[in-house]
Order: structure tokens, then C-alpha cells, then sequence
């Protein structure tokens, strides 16, 4: 078997071998000519799969080790015999980390409380349940927008967009990408969303960048209409919009969901898929090892107590970081994504010298405590 695989796709190399003869490329120099013998391809979201590329290939499945699949023409390939699978839920845990630092990030450099604050989620799958469920143990007052979820399961946990814009003081977005059908995201939030918006919230991006309406964020940001903005992902990546990165309080090259956790995971579901497609019989997967983080310990003894949970998240993941270069670099945009530092969740650090009720809020997050 041929596989070619995306060359920035952590913990791969060494172990996609165990299925065939492998070759490693940068995903944006995906072309014909490299792919046209191949049987499968592992990849990435930077490269787009779909007539143009595939037509006249052997490619018989594509691997995305990611959640998200708009990247992928999946008509085109249903139609023409090629599968395709993707890794969902790989990174939720990684997505959830990201958003609950930029919200401790935000409540410090606004100077606000989270506990008195109405977030409202948008989008409430796999990733989206993470937030929720982060967002209680904050205290926070949670509305919850799934139309298709609230289609199957009923209304009583969801409420409607004119909701949260009217009530939200933060809103954050988990939704697919998609511009056609009964539930389109493309610019869910635009100009009229966020004219309308009651509380002048801020809004976070971590799913898709045109669920946004890049320009629009701009407009209201610098009209006063929204408080502010955390922005992940962006229209257009990686020529992102430099307006919006320089109003941004939190600006990062598309990396919330890069934890050496969310990747690691990723990469095993994408072999995974590639050994039950071809029924290739491997059992168990040889996988990498996880690193430790440089500094896996988290002392907390002199920290006062009502920072202790900010200072313990922000050890394992700072934001304010990646914005910096970013703002500094923007032109650097792919180099930063393709060569991000891989940070470690929370159960990769231990946390001593904590009080009672701090240590219990720690473990709800996934931290050991001792």
C-alpha cells in the first residue's frame, strides 16, 4: 500500500510505516502528480480534496486528522468510490482548554467576574459540551443554540440565537462549517447579528473562520458594538485580515485544538481508519508516546487564592503568547501554525500546595492534585 501524509502531522512519522510504503510532504504541496498513485492520504485542513486534485488518482480513502471536513468535497467523493473519514472529537478536550484560558484571560484584562457573566455556546457537539461543561465549573450562566440537537432531542436545554444575542455577554462559536441547507453557519454571525447585539459582547472564534463575518467583526469592534473579540480562526488563512487581528484581544494562527493530547489522538484515529478500511488486521497500532511537559508541576503556595485557578490554566496554556507573534508576524501565519510548540491538557501537570476547595475545582478541570 502508498500513503502519502501531511509532513506537519505530529507523532506519524515512524508509525504510519506499519501499513506500507510512506511518503511525507507539506499539506499546501499536495498536487496530482504526488498523490496519483497513492492509496490513501492522511491529511490536513490546509490542502482542498476534490475534483481538480483527485480525478484520475488511485486514492481510495482520505484520512483527515481533524474534526472538520469542509476541506474535503465530499460529494465528489462519494460519488466516485473514494471514502473519507475525519477525527471527530480529537480535540475537544484541546478547544476547551483554549476557551476557558482567553475567558480567565479576558475576565483579568477587563477586570470582570465569569461568575456573573452569560455566555452563550453556539454549536454544542463534541466541542461545544466541553465548553458547557467548563463553563459551569466557572460559574458562568450557559445558553445552549444547536438547532439540529434541538431537532432530535427537543427545546427545553436549547434557546434560539435572538437569545443569546440579546442576552450573551460572551458568545462562542462550535459549529461545522456549512453554506448550504437547513443549518448553514456561513457568517452565522454578520453585520445584522451584531448590530443587534444587546450586551456588547465579546466574541470568540475556535471553530470555523467564515462562520464570522471577518469584515463585519471589524465594523463592530470599531464602532463599539461588540467589547471585543478572540479570534482562532480566520476567512481567508492564512492572508487573514489585519484589521481584525490588530483590534483582537486574542489572536492565534487556527491552533486551539493543538494540544500533543488532541494530535496524538487524531493521529491514532487516522491510522485506525486506515486499518479497518483496508482490514489490514494490525492489533494493536504501534503508536508515539506522549511528552512531558518541561515543567510538569504546578506550585501554587504563593499565589492568592482567588488567582490560583487563572494562574494554574494559564501555566499550561497562554494565549497572550501566540498573540504577540502573531501581531508582531502576521505574514508568518503558516510558518506559526505548521510549527507549533505542542502544549500538554491539564492531566499532563500536577498541582501542590492548593486549598481545599481551589484543589477540588482543579481535579473537576482534569488536573492531579496533591
Amino acid at each position: 500500500m502508498k500513503l502519502l501524509a501531511d509532513a506537519h502531522i505530529p507523532y506519524l512519522n515512524g508509525f504510519a510505516e506499519q501499513f506500507g510504503q510512506v511518503e511525507y510532504l507539506p499539506g499546501n504541496l499536495f498536487d496530482k502528480q504526488n498523490i496519483r498513485d497513492k492509496d490513501a492520504l492522511i491529511v490536513r485542513t490546509v490542502t482542498h480534496f476534490g475534483k481538480e486534485l483527485l480525478e484520475g488518482t488511485k486514492v481510495k480513502l482520505i484520512c483527515s486528522a481533524t474534526i472538520g471536513f469542509d476541506h474535503i468535497d465530499t460529494e465528489y467523493c462519494d460519488s466516485h468510490g473514494i471514502a473519507w473519514r475525519t477525527a471527530p472529537g480529537c480535540n475537544a478536550s484541546s478547544v476547551e482548554q483554549y476557551v476557558t484560558s482567553s475567558l480567565l484571560h479576558l475576565a483579568r484584562t477587563h477586570s470582570f467576574d465569569l461568575s456573573r457573566k452569560t455566555i452563550g455556546i453556539i454549536g454544542v457537539g463534541n466541542v461545544g459540551k466541553k465548553v458547557e461543561a467548563a463553563c459551569r465549573k466557572l460559574g458562568m450562566h450557559i445558553l445552549l443554540n444547536d438547532p439540529p440537537r434541538e431537532a432530535k432531542e427537543g427545546s427545553s436545554a436549547f434557546t434560539g440565537l435572538e437569545t443569546i444575542r440579546r442576552e450573551a455577554d460572551i458568545i462562542t462559536l462550535h459549529t461545522p462549517l456549512t453554506k448550504t441547507g437547513t443549518y448553514a453557519t456561513y457568517h452565522l454571525v454578520d453585520e445584522n447579528f451584531l448590530n443587534h447585539a444587546g450586551k456588547k459582547p465579546f466574541i470568540i472564534n475556535s471553530c470555523r473562520g467564515a462562520v464570522a463575518d471577518n469584515r463585519a467583526l471589524v465594523h463592530a469592534l470599531e464602532s463599539g458594538k461588540i467589547a471585543g473579540t478572540v479570534i482562532d480562526c480566520w476567512e481567508n488563512e492564512p492572508d487573514i485580515d489585519r484589521d481584525l487581528l490588530r483590534l483582537s484581544d486574542i489572536a492565534t494562527p487556527h491552533i486551539a485544538g493543538y494540544s500533543a493530547d488532541g494530535k496524538w489522538a487524531a493521529t491514532r484515529m487516522s491510522l485506525e481508519n486506515v486499518n479497518e478500511f483496508f482490514h489490514c488486521g494490525i492489533s494493536p497500532i504501534q503508536l508515539s508516546a506522549l511528552p512531558t511537559p518541561p515543567d510538569p508541576e504546578i506550585n501554587l503556595m504563593d499565589v492568592p487564592v482567588e488567582e490560583r485557578l487563572a494562574v494554574a490554566v494559564r501555566l499550561t496554556y497562554d494565549p497572550a503568547k501566540e498573540t504577540q507573534q502573531l501581531k508582531a508576524a502576521p505574514e508568518r501565519f503558516y510558518y506559526f501554525r505548521s510549527h507549533y510548540p505542542l502544549r500538554r491538557e491539564y492531566a499532563a501537570y500536577e498541582v501542590v500546595n492548593v486549598d481545599e476547595p481551589t484543589a477540588r475545582l482543579l481535579h473537576d478541570f482534569g488536573f492531579k492534585v496533591r
